[in-house]
């Protein structure tokens, strides 16, 4: 089991999500996946949500820093995607297309994102609100929540974590019936990670309930097309270019 930390600081747009992939001991020869132990379904689920072509994610979790991080976004393969995030009381839309990251919040969100720069923000923070914000390439928030591939990836990182989930039922998740796996941890935490029965093992939900950092994310839409496009450039604003004029 996995935790993946996608970065948590809103005034780059990052999101951080807990994410499991977990296994460990056999379950025995109950449905569903008879036969198979909880290491062989966790596996499978993480191949499986890795091949996908796309998903939407929703939840909230409260990163190692403090405070409560939101998403609900959809995402593909190629880095599209399209949904909101934010943190507090601070919301922002967020779109990734051809390879660029906008972003469009009010002033309460961009003073807040960039309120470790008092300067910019107080000239910068009312030229914001409600325009898509072009971020500059590079943008820790493009390798995290509009990155598919690389926060499923990073799920199986450390095998050492994954040791010691059980089968603990079947439940529904979003009207489809899922495998609940568990484990509890010596922090207190109580990890689950349920796992899809009927066609592909998709993940379908993960959790963290105790502890310091609990969080609740659900994936769902598997392989559903998203169509983020770019917005008009009349709507549009490039933060380097801002960032730039506000300096000279």
């Amino acid at each position: 089991m996995r935790t993946i930390k996608m970065a948590t600081a809103v005034a780059t747009a990052s999101v951080s999500v807990a994410l499991l992939a977990g296994c460990g001991d056999s379950g025995g020869g109950s449905e569903p996946f008879e036969g198979q132990s909880a290491d062989d379904i966790a596996a499978k689920a993480v191949e499986a949500t890795k091949q996908a072509d796309s998903l939407h994610m929703k939840g909230d979790v409260r990163p190692e820093n403090g405070g409560t991080v939101t998403l609900d976004v959809s995402v593909d393969q190629e880095k599209n995607c399209e949904g909101t995030i934010g943190t507090g009381e601070a919301r922002a839309d967020v779109r990734h297309a051809d390879a660029t990251l906008y972003l469009r919040g009010d002033e309460q969100y961009w003073r807040e994102a960039l309120r470790q720069q008092p300067d910019a923000a107080q000239g910068m923070a009312q030229k914001l609100d409600g325009k898509w914000v072009k971020m500059p390439a590079g943008d820790a928030a493009t390798a995290g929540v509009c990155d598919k591939q690389g926060f499923i990836a990073a799920m199986d990182e450390d095998e050492s974590e994954r040791q010691g989930m059980k089968r603990d039922g079947t439940t529904e998740v979003d009207g489809e019936e899922a495998l609940k796996l568990t484990k509890k941890t010596s922090a207190g935490e109580t990890l689950a990670l349920y796992v899809a029965t009927e066609g592909e093992p998709y993940i379908l939900k993960s959790t963290t309930e105790g502890g310091k950092n609990p969080g609740s994310v659900t994936f769902s839409d598997y392989n559903e097309p998203v169509r983020a496009e770019q917005p008009p450039a009349g709507e549009t604003v490039d933060l380097k270019e801002l960032a730039g004029g506000q300096q000279t």
